[in-house]
């Protein structure tokens, strides 16, 4: 164990050779004299120390920290390593040696810049450091900011020129311009602001303009502020539509600039088959961006002189990518839906039969609940995936990304970080949690596709349910004999006893630091904020759905599951949310609000889309039955779906619209 002064760590680049050689080999045991080798070196440095106490000796070593470095170099470390500490003061330094405080922008601050991106682009930083590295340069530059315009304001006096008549959105001064924006009714941000983050890193202007943004707004920004790309982000399947009309739009206006479309929802495949025919030309393409860090090789590419050739090499990309989505159709074959029904999965109820009445029926609210209590439950798998950190086998997954010889350091480096700013949250209590859970007599309704639910077995005994949830089918053909899966399968049919749960989670709290590390350009922490609400509310879930089962319900009274057993899914029943694979439907999350007022209880609102706001949001049924499990619906039918939107009484339009992406045909 070592405790080290972070702050006076060296990038890996730094390090003399010989000795990154000599830790690489010790560390990694690479050959059988490496001990010996680090011993040798070990020996030389503390001959070298001892002399020093001594007064003298032949070879006199001078420690120096980055501090005593000229002032420039100074700026180029902290920004390098992401040290803000030293920023404000090390910048008034640097603004009275430069001619001018433009040109310590340009200068020191830049090149620090400059060689992050080189870094980040050869794999030799990561997404955290990148961020730490973009919020030294934000707080460099506001504090240059009131000296920059002072002199811009005297030289346009000196010229005769109204000083007040100045372009806010001048853009001249950088590599391009990006304007970003999460698509109307979707509120998830966390990675749009990322890549906002990224490309700024950069030299690129970025005019992140927010989420739940409807395209009437996109569209004027973009002419607004005569951006060179537009970049679309969306997490919900609605926005998946939402992005297919935003490029419909642009390609009727008339628009020019390359679209990038990303977000958890997006694929480059949905991109190629869906957005891309609505948009793309030589001129303006549109491109899927993975991730952050392809962000930059994007737009660079699209602005640069290289453009033509990527474009092409875009194109028969895109082109490919649709034979193959149109050809997969043709090979695949669908069931009618009427034989889907036919082989649906067939629960004897006598012999397994549903669980024993909920200890409590009806509607909770979970207000007593603190974030400690539910830290126990955090999955920490999805944190590292949102700052990018992926350890190669065998080293995969928490806790083992910590042993990664690439993203090691770097993840146990902000994996502390982390835990820092969690202590924080918990002890002043910026973030809090809150909730509802329901739980109903609930059937399968006679035609076997849906569940009603009743509120209480006078309304089961009369037959008059309260709501009734809507399930989608399995029609795609199998090799097998397995059976056409739906929700509905699990809950038992009339003459039965069942039962089905529900609840809705948020984690509140997190707009407001959102806003706090806004205002004091803090990225990384504003970034991490978000990354932690994540983690706070799905570890609620957790929780909440092993109280429904243990104490709630009481269906698994006995339950002795760990905390490693529940996240490996080993406990009895289970919990889809409406939106996701079993149910990929969001508008059943509308009934299932109406069930448990999850606004009026909870304070947990629907936008346009069906996005939960907060975006902190967990929602999900809860089925108890044994032989219940988790699959996933696939595509579907045109007679499937006219019988859904029948039983939900929607017009086919609208059900077409929110069942776009798993319609095994074309919309009309």
């Amino acid at each position: 164990v070592g405790i080290v002064n972070a702050h006076e760590m060296m990038m890996l680049e730094e390090i003399e050779a010989p000795l990154k050689k000599a830790c690489y080999d010790l560390v990694f045991n690479r050959n059988e004299e490496a001990t010996e080798v680090m011993l040798d070196l070990t020996t030389k440095e503390k001959a070298l120390l001892e002399a020093i106490k001594k007064g003298g000796g032949a070879v006199k070593i001078v420690e120096k920290s980055w501090r005593d470095l000229e002032i420039t170099k100074r700026l180029e470390h902290a920004l390098i390593n992401g040290i803000s500490q030293y920023v404000d003061g090390d910048v008034e330094i640097a603004r009275h040696k430069c001619d001018s405080p433009l040109h310590v922008i340009e200068g020191p601050l830049m090149d620090g810049m400059n060689t992050v991106g080189d870094l980040f682009g050869a794999g030799k930083m990561f997404l955290p450091q990148v961020i730490k590295s973009a919020r030294v340069m934000k707080k460099a530059v506001a504090y240059l900011l009131p000296y920059m315009d002072a002199e811009k304001r005297e030289k346009m006096i000196a010229e005769g020129k109204d000083p007040d008549d100045i372009d806010p959105n001048d853009d001249s001064n950088f590599a391009g311009s990006v304007l970003m924006a999460t698509v109307k009714g979707d509120v998830h941000d966390i990675g749009k602001n990322i890549v906002s983050v990224v490309l700024g890193c950069n030299n690129y202007k970025v005019y992140d303009i927010g989420v739940m943004v409807n395209c009437e707004t996109i569209l004027a920004k973009a002419k607004e502020y005569n951006v060179d790309v537009i970049g679309l982000s969306g997490l919900i399947t609605p926005s998946l539509d939402e992005m297919v009309d935003v490029a419909k739009e642009m390609s009727k206006a008339g628009y020019k600039q390359p679209l990038m479309i990303g977000g958890a929802t997006t694929s480059k495949m949905h991109t190629a088959v869906k957005v891309a025919p609505n948009y793309f030309t030589p001129d303006h393409p549109v491109i899927h961006v993975l991730d952050a860090s392809r962000s930059v090789t994007v737009v660079s590419s699209l602005l640069g002189s290289n453009k033509g050739e990527f474009v092409e090499d875009l194109t028969e990309e895109y082109d490919e990518l649709r034979e193959d989505y149109y050809a997969g159709l043709e090979d695949r074959y669908f069931l009618d839906f009427d034989k889907a029904k036919a082989a649906k999965k067939n629960i004897d109820f006598d012999a397994v039969p549903p669980a024993p009445t909920p200890n409590k029926l009806g509607i909770t609210v979970i207000d007593n609940v603190s974030l400690q209590d539910v830290v126990p439950y955090m999955d920490w798998n999805p944190f590292f995936q949102t700052w990018e950190l992926r350890g190669r086998y065998p080293n995969r997954g928490y806790p083992k990304i910590f042993d990664d010889e690439a993203v090691g350091s770097e993840a146990k480096k902000l994996f502390n970080d982390a835990q820092e700013l969690m202590k924080e949250i918990i002890a002043d209590k910026s973030m809090h949690l809150k909730g509802v859970v329901g739980q109903f007599a609930a059937n399968r309704s006679e035609c076997g596709e849906d569940v009603e639910i009743f509120k209480d077995e006078d309304a089961r005994s009369a037959g008059t349910p309260m709501h009734k949830f809507c399930m989608l089918r399995q029609q795609a053909e199998k090799e097998s004999e397995d059976p056409y899966l739906s929700q509905a399968d699990f809950i038992a049919p009339r003459g039965y006893k069942d039962h089905m749960g529900m609840f809705a989670v948020s984690c509140f709290g997190c707009d407001g630091l959102v806003a706090k590390y806004e205002a004091q350009n803090d990225d990384y922490n504003k970034i991490m904020s978000q990354a932690l609400a994540d983690r706070f509310v799905e570890a609620f879930a957790e929780y909440v759905h092993r109280e429904i089962r243990v104490n709630m319900w009481g269906y698994a009274k006995d339950e002795t599951l760990n905390e490693e057993d529940l996240l490996k899914i080993k406990y009895d029943g289970i919990r889809p949310a409406p939106g996701y694979p079993s149910q990929p439907d969001h508008t059943e999350k509308v009934t299932m609000w109406e069930s448990i007022k999850a606004e009026e209880l909870a304070g947990i609102e629907l936008s346009d889309s069906l996005s939960m706001m907060p975006a902190a949001s967990v929602s999900a049924l809860v089925f108890a039955h044994p032989q219940s499990q988790y699959f996933a619906v696939g595509q579907i039918g045109k007679d499937q779906v006219d019988d859904y939107a029948a039983r939900k009484k929607y017009e086919i339009s609208k059900m077409e619209r929110w069942l776009s992406p798993i319609l095994n045909y074309d919309r009309d």
